[in-house]
């Protein structure tokens, strides 16, 4: 984890400076772009298999290709987009979960550590809700941010303090529980952490 964290810090200061300075350069492009490729990459493997992967890789490279060649246009721009696209997905993945009758997904997470009770599946679902506001959140400032402010301001917004609110958020929430709820279960926060890199669980709720 600290590794981890370590790395993550180090990447969001270098990502602040290559669009402060390097903004069109074709590898500061690769490198700030990538993370969008990837995650393109990973949903349509987990969704449409190998024809997924490998269509979504060409894709990819394709839109580098263009990137690189000045033909999509402003790069700054399509930094907000991803940024914006990335936080639009995750309020879709997170929310879609919060359908009657489906655990959510921070409720499949928990799952994974140890069983729920009515309780936990209740408590799990408005913690999902508080991060699909968030995610929603972020992706609505990104684009007022972008359009109505200097570019520093929202390199500042999507490369610093997106990960910082991400990490008070996700403490606060893990510190904040035991005090809501006592009589539930302790668990380190390493555990969460692997949870979610875990084999999927149901989505089906425990009642």
């Amino acid at each position: 984890m600290a590794l981890l964290l370590i790395a993550g810090v180090g990447y969001a200061f270098v990502s602040h400076w290559m669009m402060l300075y390097h903004a069109a350069e074709p590898w500061a492009i690769v490198v700030l772009l990538g993370p969008l490729w990837l995650t393109a990459m990973g949903l349509a493997g987990s969704r449409f298999g190998s024809r997924g992967l490998a269509l979504s890789a060409m894709v990819g490279v394709v839109l580098f290709a263009l990137v690189i060649r000045g033909a999509v246009g402003d790069p700054n721009r399509l930094y907000m987009l991803q940024h914006a696209g990335i936080n639009a997905l995750l309020c879709g993945w997170f929310g879609g979960t919060l359908r009657a009758g489906r655990l959510s997904l921070i409720g499949q997470f928990a799952q994974r550590v140890h069983p729920l009770s009515p309780a936990h599946v209740a408590y799990t679902a408005q913690v999902t809700r508080v991060w699909t506001l968030y995610f929603a959140s972020m992706a609505i400032a990104s684009v007022i941010v972008f359009e109505t402010l200097p570019f520093a301001v929202w390199s500042v917004l999507a490369n610093l303090l997106t990960p910082l609110l991400i990490g008070v958020l996700f403490l606060g929430e893990h510190l904040l529980r035991y005090r809501l709820h006592p009589e539930f279960e302790r668990t380190r926060l390493v555990d969460a952490v692997r949870a979610f890199y875990s084999t999927p669980a149901s989505g089906t709720a425990r009642r």
